[in-house]
């Protein structure tokens, strides 16, 4: 259990706020282990009712991830969550509405092609997610590949004019659409005066600066970000939190503790 008067005084304010408060999710290393075959990854034990309790709770509670949303729904469909998808290239609201960002959509069929070029092209020991509006090439199993992942993935993108983004030991290639997770929260969290960020990787650094950004701008912004420990490529992302957590289930009794504060017999 984290007991730090940082967290106690952010979740009173919190639970003070519910009403016009939101909590935001990275999924994978933040909900999830970092796993070799990213399709057999799960959340954590206890994480997704942890996240359901919070959301009976507060105003907002969203999932912003690379993954699609397809895969997203298998975890928190049903639930009172908004999923936003592939960094926000897709998203599901609370109703089970699926919205595509029309600016992505003539990319698909390049994403398909370069898919189907990166399983006879690669290396087998790259595993190749295709995501239909992006395309991962996971190295994590095979870390010496990574000079030919990065030189076929540039080299793809050229030809194709998608654009390379580089994570945890995969780089992605998807359309050449600035879309992040600072777009996101930007846009979700515009009527929010009190929002947490839970992330780990990369990914997360715009989400974070976006909310670093409202806060200078909005001195009535309550903002708590909070890290999980990411020896690979989590340090920038550290130095940007105001909490960090060992492991994603270190993080657990953390959304616990958010969960009873929320409760009525709290607020």
């Amino acid at each position: 259990m984290i007991e730090s008067q940082s967290v106690t005084d952010a979740l009173r304010i919190a639970a003070e706020r519910r009403h016009n408060c939101g909590f935001f999710f990275d999924f994978d290393g933040t909900l999830s282990e970092i796993r070799d075959d990213p399709s057999g990854v799960e959340p954590v034990a206890g994480a997704v009712a942890a996240v359901a309790e919070i959301a009976e709770h507060i105003r907002t509670v969203a999932v912003v991830s690379g993954r699609p949303v397809e895969f997203l729904r298998k975890h928190f469909g049903g639930l009172p969550v908004r999923l936003y998808g592939l960094y926000g290239m897709e998203s599901l609201d609370e109703r089970g509405t699926l919205w595509t960002d029309p600016e992505v959509v003539p990319w698909i069929s390049a994403v398909a092609d370069v898919a189907k070029r990166a399983v006879t092209e690669l290396d087998p020991d790259i595993l190749v997610e295709d995501k239909r509006l992006s395309v991962a090439l996971h190295y994590r199993t095979a870390p010496h590949l990574r000079a030919q992942v990065e030189r076929w993935g540039g080299d793809r993108a050229a030809e194709y004019g998608l654009a390379p983004l580089p994570g945890r030991m995969v780089l992605e290639l998807k359309p050449p659409i600035r879309r992040d997770k600072g777009g996101v929260i930007r846009s979700a969290t515009r009527d929010l005066d009190c929002v947490w960020y839970f992330g780990d990787d990369l990914g997360d650094l715009p989400a974070l600066t976006a909310l670093a950004d409202r806060a200078e701008a909005d001195p009535g912004f309550e903002v708590f970000r909070v890290g999980v420990s990411n020896p690979e490529t989590g340090d920038q992302v550290a130095a940007m939190t105001d909490v960090i957590v060992a492991s994603p289930r270190d993080l657990v009794p953390l959304l616990r503790k958010a969960g009873q504060a929320f409760t009525p017999s709290h607020t």
